[in-house]
């Protein structure tokens, strides 16, 4: 319920001020990718303003994130291999114990004696 609450609280803002940016930056924009001749580009691409800042929060986010995986690599590497070394343990604990543990026939040949 509370996790509810705090979605309407931060979304419902997030998409007031998204529309509010459309309907406000709705003129085209001319992307020129053409450094020569920038007054008539060989390659433009002409989209609403919107749709740029929409993209670069896009890619702003992707590169964010990118960048948190690859600083976060150590401590995956790490969570890994102390994932190994406890499932080794573990091994050798339950090989330890089955070493220990009498087996059932020596026990019923011991009894009958």
């Amino acid at each position: 319920m509370l996790r509810r609450i705090v979605r309407l609280v931060v979304l419902l803002p997030a998409v007031v001020v998204f529309a509010a940016l459309g309907v406000a930056n709705s003129q085209g924009v001319r992307l020129a990718l053409d450094p020569f001749r920038p007054d008539a580009p060989a390659l433009s691409l002409v989209l609403p303003f919107y749709v740029w800042l929409l993209g670069a929060l896009i890619v702003g986010v992707l590169i964010g994130g990118a960048a948190t995986w690859v600083a976060q690599s150590h401590w995956r590497r790490s969570a890994r291999r102390g994932d190994a070394e406890t499932h080794r343990w573990r091994a050798e604990v339950e090989r330890l114990n089955r070493q220990r543990q009498p087996e059932p026939s020596r026990q019923l040949i011991e009894a009958t004696r």
